[in-house]
């Protein structure tokens, strides 16, 4: 949901941590979100044998590149610089871009380096306005909107926006074309360490070496080693851009969540599934034919089925009346939550996904990785951009702890018993925990979602949520989280020590 709890990875993915039309940068200032009585909506009683399964429909939309011209390394030159990076996606190219503002020889190494992101990224504007890449949205909605149920609905003023991966793509190319950054077409098949040096095989033959490797490539890779079992919950949904005869979403708000039940009255099998372990609509309406579609678990283990996803789908938007004419994209998401952190430190640097960046509660990624990207140049910058050239051990471990210093590990540490919470809600739970969540004060809610609060204040976070938690929605958390949270002491202590 690129991006709230909401989707990042494989061959299509999402970080709700999503481009299309050009809109004004407004905001709002964040206030308390108001609950409200969800208006009853008239298409909810059109006869739902009027619209059939949309999901025979192709999307419409073929991969892509960018035209552009990028400086590629040649062969024949010397294959030796400061600093390799596997992957050129936003986090690649972001700390390539960072890097090489230092002076640090860089290269990128991708099997297609100017191909379109496939995933959508949807953000909190407050976060890229303060990273200075808000031209980068295409689409802001001034308010979000959740659906706790078909009675109570939360109005957040915190404007989102979609990510423009064409625009953010090109700003990132150019500003690594303009401090030299070298690019070479191919896909890496193997890494090998010497005391202060790395090398890297490519499929097309070639090796290149470089003081630091960065993975960058997501997930799935296996350069970046661990060190303990790999416990992750699971976020998964199914998106689609469609052209719609109509919907009932308003165009000014996007629909973060929507646990609303429903659209399963006559769905007993998928009512009793969803009841144990639910799935949310989220939503981004561009115009009144056009929008942006997804179901999402939030996080389970072992993760829901893709089939399951699209059952749900269906049925949700046949009880809201919606009639798909055209699939323009689709998107299959898949993200790893939570574990542990990659082995602290290794040969390999890593950043995004398989850095452990996503957030173990929501799925977010982008944005955090945009704005961790400048710590770890400096750091890197720190070893390499000085005459000493600082390498080997030393350096591993000064840009591992640049991404994870001690305090960011604590914190993760809990948003991971948070994810672990959440893993043992039901429906009704899930309900009443985001009904809470939303009705704290903005400053909690906000820095939560964004990674930014201190060890500190998220213990303050806890303890206003608790505050504000339903008698049954604390005794949900008592009788559910004993486990978690002695896991998450232990490991904090482990941590500590």
């Amino acid at each position: 949901m690129g991006t709230l709890f909401g989707p990042v990875l494989s061959a299509f993915t999402t970080s709700k941590d999503r481009p299309l039309f050009p809109s004004p940068t407004a905001s709002l200032p964040s206030s308390k979100p108001h609950l409200t009585t969800s208006r009853k909506i008239h298409h909810h009683e059109i006869n739902t044998s009027r619209f059939g399964n949309f999901l025979h429909l192709k999307p419409e939309s073929k991969p892509g590149c960018l035209d552009s011209d990028l400086p590629w390394f040649n062969p024949s030159d010397r294959p030796c610089f400061d600093v390799i990076i596997i992957g050129t996606g936003p986090g690649g190219l972001r700390l390539a871009e960072q890097v090489s503002q230092y002076g640090i020889k860089v290269c990128c190494v991708d099997p297609s380096p100017l191909s379109f992101w496939p995933n959508n990224y949807g953000v909190w504007v407050d976060e890229f306005e303060s990273l200075g890449l808000v031209e980068c949205l295409d689409k802001i909605w001034p308010m979000t909107c959740v659906y706790i149920d078909d009675h109570k609905t939360k109005y957040l003023d915190r404007p989102y926006g979609r990510v423009s991966r064409k625009i953010l793509k090109t700003k990132l190319l150019e500003n690594c074309v303009s401090n030299s950054v070298k690019f070479h077409k191919a896909k890496v098949w193997q890494v090998k360490h010497e005391e202060f040096e790395s090398t890297i095989q490519c499929d097309d033959g070639s090796e290149l070496k470089a003081s630091l490797i960065v993975d960058a490539s997501g997930f799935s890779s296996s350069f970046v080693e661990y060190d303990k079992p790999r416990n992750y919950g699971y976020q998964i949904a199914h998106g689609i851009l469609a052209e719609v005869d109509s919907h009932p979403f308003d165009l000014d708000k996007m629909v973060l969540m929507d646990w609303r039940d429903s659209h399963l009255g006559n769905e007993p099998y998928l009512r009793v599934n969803n009841s144990k372990l639910a799935t949310f609509l989220y939503a981004m309406p561009f115009d009144s034919n056009l929008i942006f579609l997804e179901e999402t678990s939030l996080v389970s283990r072992p993760v829901l089925s893709y089939s399951e996803i699209k059952r749900r789908m269906e049925a949700r938007l046949r009880h809201l009346g919606i009639r798909v004419r055209r699939v323009i994209e689709d998107e299959k998401c898949l993200i790893p939550m939570g574990g542990p952190l990659p082995r602290i430190p290794q040969n390999v640097m890593a950043i995004g996904g398989i850095s452990g960046v996503v957030h173990p509660s929501t799925g977010y990624m982008v944005a955090r990785t945009m704005a961790l990207a400048p710590l770890v140049a400096e750091a890197i910058a720190e070893c390499l951009g000085s005459t000493r050239m600082i390498r080997g051990r030393p350096l591993y471990h000064k840009v591992w702890n640049g991404l994870w210093p001690t305090e960011r590990r604590l914190s993760r540490e809990f948003c991971c018993f948070g994810m672990e919470t959440l893993l043992k809600l039901d429906l009704v739970g899930t309900r009443n925990f985001f009904e809470a969540f939303f009705d704290l004060d903005p400053y909690y809610w906000h820095g939560f979602l964004s990674s930014r609060l201190s060890l500190h204040e998220l213990a303050s976070f806890s303890l206003s949520l608790f505050g504000h938690a339903s008698n049954s929605s604390r005794l949900d958390i008592m009788s559910k989280c004993p486990v978690p949270l002695v896991r998450m002491l232990g490991n904090l202590a482990l941590q500590v020590i």
